[in-house]
């Protein structure tokens, strides 16, 4: 069969599941844990300020489907499949030549085994729901296109791999859109623990962890090691799918996007691992190689999940939709003049119902009081909850909301909070002043440094 579309390149996403950003080496790590993103990171194009939009596993995986916020696409929480009427990345693949697959953990349906109603569009499945409950770490079942159950041998991060370069053997004459959903290294949920492969959690007890964790604790000191041996598997899955790209020679036509769905506190921030507005569960690694993205350097813009939709179709030459909410990377890549935004945009749900932007310098979130963040989406009422000076305390460790001395920088940031909200479709609704208190430490600035860029928000700006 001939390859249509030639100059159309290849497209697959590599996506782990609450990884956060400093488990790499090119982020700092001194673990040695990811030497293939690093290079992919060098040697391509190395999204430094990555961020996820929505910290929760479902409403993640709708945003970078869709293109829309998780109140947009209705899947503000877990446990909401996503609406059939859905238009997905693989339905736009499709519309233009290109054949789909998706592998692993999908999240946005009603139940175990999905229907072909309930996959968004993809051709060719190989997945589950909730990979976490239909399987172990060294017990890999998916389903097929019939609906059967598939049992896959080997630890759970080589037998997705594996299944992912056979798909790419058998469709290395067609161009492909190919989705690969790792559930490393999210905790095992029946276990509350963090699975790694047999020896590679040994050799990690006691190491380094990063300054939030080692000062915070939470459940750090028991499950980094295993968690820290998934991250090291799965960059070594990664570097197996690139030796077949490359032996099948299909690297120099392939786009492959690594990056996560949120990050992970370790019980530092709440009673679990995610669902909060910090860095620890919003900033992910997020890399891309592949045509378009080789040589392209570190982009050090703050860079959304919500952006990662347009910019794998802009990538594939496919128009993208004017209703999508993110911004295509591509001319940050080929280092074109573009004005960008100033601040990522963060909803959260669940245990809380939040919001939340995040600067190059400056951190503000508000939470609906009172309100289930399980059942309501939204809310007419938030009250300030965080605020962090992310160039004095990168790691969010305190926190400065109702401090007269930043009540300049607090209101600036409710503007655009505010503006952003209003962008992602929902009203204006009322923020109530943090109460006035001590600062936690005795930190003095330039009043002048309080302005991010000059940036003033208006509604609908």
């Amino acid at each position: 069969m001939k390859r249509i579309e030639s100059k159309r390149p290849n497209v697959i996403v590599f996506f782990t599941d609450q990884q956060r950003w400093d488990t790499t080496g090119a982020h700092g790590n001194p673990l040695g844990l990811t030497p293939n993103f690093d290079r992919m990171a060098k040697r391509g194009t190395h999204v430094f300020n990555s961020f996820t939009c929505q910290p929760v596993c479902g409403p993640a995986r709708s945003c970078l489907q869709t293109g829309l916020y998780a109140t947009q696409s209705g899947c503000y929480r877990n446990n909401i499949p996503l609406p059939p009427d859905s238009k997905t990345l693989a339905h736009y693949f499709r519309e233009h030549g290109y054949t789909t697959g998706y592998i692993g953990k999908w999240h946005l349906a009603e139940s175990d085994p999905v229907p072909e109603t309930g996959r968004g569009g993809y051709e060719y499945w190989l997945a589950s729901n909730v990979l976490e409950y239909s399987s172990d770490a060294y017990d890999t079942v998916l389903y097929d296109n019939d609906m059967e159950p598939v049992s896959l041998p080997g630890y759970r991060v080589d037998a997705m791999t594996d299944a992912a370069i056979r798909y790419v053997a058998d469709k290395r004459n067609e161009p492909f859109f190919l989705f690969i959903s790792y559930l490393e290294p999210h905790h095992q949920n029946h276990l509350d623990n963090y699975p790694a492969p047999d020896g590679y959690e040994s050799g990690l007890i006691g190491k380094w962890l990063p300054p939030d964790l080692a000062e915070l604790g939470g459940s750090s000191a028991r499950h980094s090691p295993g968690y820290f041996g998934m991250v090291k598997k799965l960059d070594e899955a990664l570097g197996r799918l690139l030796d077949a790209l490359k032996s099948l020679k299909l690297a120099d036509d392939t786009i492959v996007l690594f990056s996560s769905d949120h990050g992970c506190h370790f019980k530092t921030r709440n009673a679990e691992y995610k669902r909060s507005c910090h860095d620890s569960s919003i900033r992910v690694p997020t890399a891309l190689i592949g045509p378009g993205f080789n040589g392209g350097g570190q982009i050090d813009e703050l860079v959304s999940l919500i952006d990662l939709p347009p910019t794998l179709l802009d990538a594939a030459g496919i128009p993208v939709p004017g209703h999508m909410m993110g911004r295509s990377i591509v001319p940050l890549s080929r280092k074109q003049p573009v004005e960008w935004n100033k601040e990522v945009f963060v909803q959260i749900s669940e245990d809380k119902l939040a919001r939340a932007i995040r600067t190059d310098r400056w951190k503000y979130s508000v939470v609906a009081a009172g309100v289930s963040g399980w059942h309501e989406s939204r809310s007419d009422t938030f009250e300030e909850e965080f605020l962090y000076d992310l160039h004095a305390d990168p790691y969010e460790l305190n926190n400065l909301i109702g401090v007269p001395y930043y009540q300049a920088v607090t209101e600036e940031l409710r503007e655009r909070l505010l503006a952003r909200m209003v962008e992602a479709g929902e009203a204006v609704p009322a923020i109530v002043p943090a109460p006035e208190r001590k600062a936690p430490v005795d930190r003095r600035v330039d009043i002048s440094e309080l302005r991010d860029n000059n940036i003033h928000w208006t509604y609908g700006s």
